[in-house]
């Protein structure tokens, strides 16, 4: 169990483990526009939709998770969770979720399965969590090109090297980036991930960086600031 200072995550049925990537995106991620209602996509433990229940005032946050042990240790986080009244989990995948489409969503909200490159490991639960053909950056983009309220905020985090053809992919359904945090371990590493925000409206974007950590373990000002609602040690 992953205890966070306001509400705890049992991970034990979940490929993909609580990791820096899901506390970011969940710290990140813009809630200016006061959202009213929020879809996390492909939510594993059900860490993205737990902490914006914890940030923001929505009055419902749908998740949606493909795996069916994932589901159901989802759907067991939320029950045990202060926002229980709000949470709800839909153990489908976002092909049928998009085809039956009941709302729009004022934030959307994902921390895609990464590796494009064609390996596979010996653990496909973890493979369908990881990996990209799970959840192609297309559907994604499209969903919530479909999905996202006029004033809706659409929010990722994903591999650096990635940036420049997500964005484009984004502008070609017409959503515009405003925001982007480009993320790197330490002073001296190379950026890894970008956190991205979108919305309909075409802008400049604010474009910034954030350093993890000084040294091992020793986090920088920023990140500290970012996380310290969340981990209990911050």
């Amino acid at each position: 169990m992953f205890k966070f200072k306001k509400f705890s995550v049992n991970q034990d049925q979940c490929a993909m483990k609580i990791g820096t990537d899901g506390v970011l995106l969940g710290a990140w991620t813009p809630i200016i526009n006061n959202p009213y209602n929020i879809l996390d996509i492909g939510a594993g433990t059900g860490i993205l939709s737990l902490m914006l229940a914890q940030r923001s005032n929505a009055e419902q946050i749908d998740a949606i998770e493909i795996d069916e042990e994932a589901y159901e240790q989802c759907v067991e986080n939320f029950e045990t969770s202060a926002w229980s009244d709000k949470l709800f989990c839909f153990h489908a995948g976002l092909d049928e979720f998009v085809d039956e489409p009941e709302d729009e969503y004022d934030l959307i909200i994902s921390n895609p399965p990464f590796y494009a490159e064609d390996f596979k490991t010996d653990n496909s639960q973890r493979d369908l969590a990881r990996f990209q053909d799970a959840m192609p950056f297309d559907e994604l983009i499209e969903a919530a090109a479909l999905l996202l309220s006029d004033n809706g905020i659409f929010s990722v985090i994903i591999p650096f090297k990635e940036e420049e053809k997500f964005v484009s992919m984004c502008k070609e359904l017409d959503l515009f980036p405003f925001k982007i945090t480009r993320v790197k371990g330490t002073p001296t590493s190379e950026i890894k991930r970008s956190l991205l925000a979108f919305s309909r409206i075409e802008q400049t974007p604010i474009i910034d960086e954030l350093t993890i950590e000084i040294s091992r373990h020793q986090y920088t000002p920023e990140y500290i600031d970012m996380t310290k609602d969340f981990y209990l040690k911050m």
